[in-house]
């Protein structure tokens, strides 16, 4: 089985977001606005966190990949690539946790 990435979940969305299918959902949600796909992201994060609790892998497996769906969809609405987070990620390996952690600004 050739893998699937994040970077190609990616792709896909901004292809769906693109076009001019009526029956695309990437579509119609994005045609909803960033407020309304926050929403969904947030359901998502909630359920996921439920199947967690509950110790369901086959749930949290599944409410994962919604999650992982609409936080894409969401960086898509709000122009932010995939790849500014990975550098993000990337940046934060040089140091741990807590340390990075410490590093930011008081609030």
């Amino acid at each position: 089985m050739i893998p699937f990435t994040l970077n190609d979940l990616e792709a896909i969305i901004a292809s769906r977001a693109d076009s001019e299918d009526p029956k695309s959902y990437t579509r119609k949600l994005i045609g909803k606005g960033v407020g309304k796909c926050a929403q969904k992201m947030g359901e998502e994060a909630v359920e996921a966190v439920i199947a967690a609790v509950k110790m369901d892998k086959e749930e949290l497996t599944s409410e994962t990949a919604d999650l992982l769906y609409h936080l894409l969809v969401v960086l898509k609405i709000c122009d932010v690539p995939l790849s500014d987070v990975m550098a993000e990620l990337a940046s934060r390996t040089g140091q741990t946790g807590l340390e990075e952690k410490a590093s930011r600004p008081a609030d």
